[in-house]
């Protein structure tokens, strides 16, 4: 079974926020063995927005050195002169299958439904590349971004939780879970069970949230559930990560596995490994 990580970062010589690996460096040799001793096959870089678009270039040389390991969902300033050819030309580096933003600046928060980013929306539906959102607290608006560009595939990252260090756990966290269910109507989101265990306060395999883990695999089905880690600020092993799915949720059938663990990623993000 192909297993790809939908979500790590890696970064260089910059301190990431309180709630990641307080580590000066964490490089594409440390993921790939950290990988390696989890039996993950592959992995999508995920540049850190708050570092700078250094990063961008960094996940880049990633894909060169290992183009069957790692692909790129990226990040830019939205507010470049230049960013409809940004936009227009992002596919032509190496690895990047399209973007990723949290939009958590206090600055950006008007974002979601001020109409500045309607050009961007727009580019992206027309050139066909994904966009993944950090859209926890912000299901409604996300709603109505899914509902005018139906043809841009979008995804919901961390299960529609809030990241970072102050995110809820157990029941808290999922207080709001209803709201983003609503949003699997819309074919053309998709939904990453990135992050999980860090939404527990229980210890492994963390039981006390696997209802809330069926919810959204009804909801959505496997071919648009894609399970990851963004291990740097994981409470368990990389191992732990990746068996809490495939042997501690006895309702999936080995074909669910099989697309949530990789395929449907895969398929869903147009990543040919092979090619």
């Amino acid at each position: 079974m192909l297993i790809v990580d939908s979500q790590i970062h890696i970064w260089e010589n910059s301190k990431m926020s309180a709630h990641h690996r307080q580590i000066p460096t964490y490089s594409e040799d440390d993921a790939l063995k950290e990988m390696a001793e989890a039996g993950v096959d592959a992995a999508v870089l995920h540049p850190p927005s708050t570092l700078g678009e250094a990063m961008n270039a960094l996940a880049v040389e990633a894909v060169k050195h290992h183009p069957d390991k790692f692909c790129i969902l990226g990040n830019f300033d939205l507010q470049a002169p230049d960013r409809e050819e940004i936009v227009k030309n992002w596919r032509q580096r190496p690895g990047m299958l399209g973007f990723r933003f949290t939009f958590n600046q206090p600055h950006q928060q008007s974002w979601w439904t001020d109409g500045s980013l309607d050009w961007f929306r727009a580019a992206c539906e027309r050139e066909k590349l994904p966009v993944g959102l950090l859209a926890g607290g912000h299901m409604a608006a996300f709603a109505k971004i899914a509902e005018r560009h139906p043809g841009m595939k979008l995804h919901i990252d961390h299960m529609g939780r809030h990241g970072g260090g102050a995110a809820a756990k157990d029941d808290a966290a999922f207080a709001d879970l209803g709201e983003m269910l609503a949003v699997a109507k819309y074919p053309n989101v998709a939904l990453k069970l990135s992050g999980t265990p860090s939404y527990s306060s229980e210890p492994y395999p963390y039981p006390n949230i696997h209802k809330y883990i069926r919810q959204m695999f009804d909801a959505f089905g496997p071919q648009r559930c894609f399970w990851g880690t963004d291990i740097t600020r994981m409470p368990c092993s990389y191992r732990q990560c990746v068996t809490m799915f495939t042997e501690e949720l006895p309702w999936l059938s080995d074909e669910d596995k099989r697309l949530i663990m990789g395929a449907a990623l895969c398929a869903w993000w147009g990543w040919d490994r092979v090619a």
